[in-house]
């Protein structure tokens, strides 16, 4: 999938959350959301994307999200993996 499709779809979801009173809630969403259903091969595109351009053009509300939770939930497929 072009990254460019990948930000505006996570851009919409962070939309979405942003809504929420608790900011905390909202992120832990974006990052359960993407968790859910977006497949491993599109969050990691979106990793790299973010590790190699400074997460230009993603919302700040999606990126604050990411790295929380990158870590312990969404960590990118091992390189050479296929990630379906």
């Amino acid at each position: 999938m072009k990254i460019d499709n990948l930000i505006t779809m996570a851009n919409q979801i962070g939309v979405f959350f942003a809504s929420y009173p608790d900011r905390v809630e909202g992120r832990t969403e974006i990052a359960n959301h993407l968790q859910r259903f977006w497949a491993p091969r599109m969050r990691s595109e979106l990793f790299s994307y973010m590790d190699a351009n400074n997460s230009a053009g993603l919302d700040p509300m999606v990126i604050e999200a990411l790295m929380e939770h990158r870590r312990d939930r969404m960590a990118p497929p091992p390189p050479g993996g296929d990630a379906g």
